[in-house]
């Protein structure tokens, strides 16, 4: 009798669900790694307003997009997210998009 294949076949992968916030984070740390900016928000290094080359009436700003420290932390505790200097504090360490993280997006949007 052999369990060991028993228990493999009726265990089910776990299904993260995610919020469209959060995935609006997980995508932004796809682009790049995450700093810490002021009033709790993380954005890419050096990250600044950006003009749309493409509207032909006028150049609009587009918004330097962020995620909160909430989503941050959600995110970290889900696996997908890590931060990138064990070492530092997590609220000063930049952070990283995890293979899961990478799977994760890849599988479902």
């Amino acid at each position: 009798m052999n369990t060991t294949t028993d228990r493999n076949q009726n265990a089910t992968p776990a299904v993260i669900e995610l919020t469209p916030t959060q995935i609006k984070g997980l995508k932004l740390a796809k682009d790049g790694d995450l700093f810490p900016q002021d009033a709790k928000k993380w954005t890419h290094l050096n990250a600044v307003v950006t003009y749309a080359r493409t509207d032909r009436f006028k150049e609009r700003p587009q918004k330097v997009k962020f995620l909160t420290t909430t989503t941050l932390d959600e995110l970290r505790e889900l696996g997908l997210l890590r931060s990138l200097n064990p070492n530092a504090k997590t609220d000063e360490a930049a952070h990283g998009i995890t293979m899961a993280g990478k799977v994760w997006l890849m599988r479902n949007k």
